[in-house]
């Protein structure tokens, strides 16, 4: 199974970026995980919240295809332990999907047409974070989460 963490719009900040990175690195020794970015979208200016989110949502499903689980992280999603997030991974792992895919929407969240098409919605915390930091915080979740399936000493109870 394919793992992939969709996110729109580049991250700005090299440290983000660099850190967001050493787990995609760490992943790639456990699973075929892959994070691909959707650019941002250009001249935004005259777009109002839902044009933006809808502009957005047609860029982020043309990515996908039709046997793909869907998970979007959002605020208003589950919320999981660590343990409960390895426990979802491992029966989606072996359930004979072709590839899970985790999305990070824009700033704006996302279009009713990508909640649509949406299999589950997952909520890192009560908290809102900037769609940049969630990459690096969803990329080091999985990544802890095989750490726990492989009962390695990386999560600490």
């Amino acid at each position: 199974m394919k793992n992939t963490l969709l996110a729109v719009g580049k991250t700005d900040d090299s440290r983000i970026e660099q850190l967001t990175q050493m787990y995609v690195d760490r992943l790639k020794h456990y699973i075929n995980f892959e994070l691909e970015i959707i650019p941002d979208l250009k001249k935004t200016k005259n777009l109002s919240e839902d044009q933006q989110k809808n502009e957005e949502g047609k860029l982020i499903l043309n990515k996908l295809e039709k046997s793909d689980f869907v998970t979007l992280l959002d605020e208003r999603g589950k919320k999981l332990s660590s343990l409960q997030f390895a426990e979802l991974i491992n029966k989606r792992s072996v359930s004979g999907l072709k590839r899970l895919v985790f999305i990070i929407g824009g700033p704006y969240g996302f279009s009713s047409d990508v909640y649509q098409r949406a299999n589950s919605k997952l909520s890192l915390s009560d908290m809102t974070f900037s769609h940049q930091m969630v990459r690096l915080f969803a990329t080091e979740q999985i990544y802890r989460a095989f750490t726990i399936l492989r009962n390695e000493p990386y999560h600490h109870e």
